[in-house]
């Protein structure tokens, strides 16, 4: 249980810091419901239940820009592939902030594709249960244009599901998903694939 302790600890660090449930889920790489579960729970109930998640660690990863880009050239041959079979171009490789920005920036100069951010409802205030992600105005425009989109986990599909219906929206066409680590086993999400470094599956 020293993990959940230290997790319950972090989540309280981060919640005074400021940042949302959402924000705290990114850091963490957990989902939202696990850390509103670490902020209640101090401790585990005596019969030892807890929420089912896994906590993915990438800082290896994050912490050195050579990794990254090693990281990112994975995801664009794997990519790649899915490309080749819809027979699609990539124009645009959309990061979603925060966590999947690195990766994205780096695939994009790898591709010579266009590079956006897409900034996640999870940055804006709980209480706006009816909040939607925005694509940054910095950056390129979707519109008209095959995009990836990269993101660093999927713990629960929630962010992903709003990107793809934002990047629609935007009149672009994400033709996949590229992830470090898919934690649920999506091979889809609204109808674009997810291309997995990592896919955890639970046995039992």
């Amino acid at each position: 249980m020293k993990k959940i302790e230290e997790l319950s600890v972090k989540a309280d660090e981060l919640q005074k810091s400021g940042l949302t449930t959402g924000q705290i889920a990114d850091e963490l790489n957990i989902s939202t419901e696990t850390v509103v579960w670490l902020l209640t729970n101090k401790k585990p109930s005596p019969d030892g239940i807890v929420p089912k998640d896994i906590s993915i660690n990438w800082s290896a990863l994050g912490k050195n820009a050579t990794r990254l880009r090693c990281t990112a050239q994975t995801l664009c041959d794997m990519v790649a592939e899915e490309a080749v079979l819809q027979k699609e171009y990539i124009d645009v490789v959309v990061g979603v902030s925060s966590s999947g920005v690195p990766v994205a920036s780096f695939m994009a100069s790898e591709m010579e594709s266009e590079f956006t951010i897409y900034y996640s409802k999870k940055a804006k205030t709980e209480v706006d249960s009816g909040a939607k992600g925005a694509f940054s105005r910095n950056f390129s425009d979707v519109r008209g244009k095959n995009c990836i989109v990269v993101d660093d986990v999927i713990s629960t599909g929630g962010t992903l599901t709003d990107v793809i219906a934002q990047t629609k929206a935007a009149g672009g066409n994400p033709i996949a998903i590229a992830v470090l680590v898919d934690k649920v086993g999506f091979e889809e999400i609204e109808g674009v694939p997810v291309v997995a470094m990592l896919r955890i599956t639970r046995l039992g």
